[in-house]
Formats: structure tokens, sequence, C-alpha cells
């Protein structure tokens, strides 16, 4: 069932200005699939990629031994313009939302010297407990990593 309004505006590329922080992302040879561009599934691996990675260099996030682990509860991607092999994207990421124990990041695919965004999605994660798998308050390093993101 389609729950979009027939009047509801359609979803627009945002420009590398929208964007706090990138990271180069290279394509692999197995990224394309049998129509000469990335697979859609692909895309959200490079959003976990691009939120990981930066909070993992921030000093944010331990993903083998820290108390805290972010699950993902929710997911969205609009495309714009197609990527492939041979190529470096550019992800572009943002926090539009910080909650107390949730967040809701931005992100932005640009192929190399593009400023308007191949796609653009969210990407939402819910920090818990590494052993219970209950919300937690977030971390303050992370709270602080986060905000420097908005």
């Amino acid at each position: 069932m389609n729950t979009a309004s027939p009047s509801a505006p359609r979803p627009q590329p945002l420009p590398r200005s929208a964007y706090r922080v990138f990271r180069p992302i290279g394509t692999r040879w197995s990224d394309n699939d049998i129509y000469g561009h990335v697979n859609n599934v692909v895309y959200y691996s490079w959003f976990d990629t691009a939120v990981n990675a930066h909070l993992i260099e921030q000093g944010a996030l331990d993903i083998h031994a820290g108390p805290v682990i972010g699950l993902v509860i929710e997911t969205q991607c609009n495309y714009f313009a197609p990527l492939a092999f041979p190529q470096t994207v550019w992800a572009g990421l943002r926090v539009a939302h910080l909650g107390s124990s949730s967040v809701r990041y931005e992100v932005g695919l640009f192929a190399e010297g593009d400023d308007l965004a191949a796609a653009c999605g969210h990407f939402v994660h819910v920090y818990v407990d590494r052993e219970t798998r209950r919300p937690v308050p977030l971390p303050a390093t992370l709270k602080h990593t986060l905000e420097t993101l908005r």
C-alpha cells in the first residue's frame, strides 16, 4: 500500500554543503550489478561504513569491547544518479536528530567532483548495553562526537 501523499514533494538531491564530514569509499568490481551500476543494497553498506568508521576514528565507539553498541532500527535511501565501478564515492555525514539513546544520521553519497548527491538517505541507531541489549543514555564521548555532526 502506497502511503505517500500524491501532493508530497518529490525528494531532491542535497549539495555537499549540507554535510559536516566526508569519507572516500572506493567502489569494487563486485558492487556493480547486471545493469552496470552499483546495486542498491551496496548503498546501505556505505551508510554503515561512513557512520561507524567516523565514530571509531573519533574514539567514540569501541566495536570490540565497548559496553555500548548501536543497533540499526531504520534505514531509507533515495537514488538520484547512478554510481559505478571504477569510481570513488564520497560519503557525506551529518546528524539530523540526537536523542537520549538514539541518533538519526543522514548520509549523502557523491560521485567524485559532483556537488549534488547521487543518493541521500538516513540511518537510525539506538544505542544499547552490549549485554542486555536495552537502550542506554549516550556515553559522553559519543554524544560529543555526534554533536559535532549537527
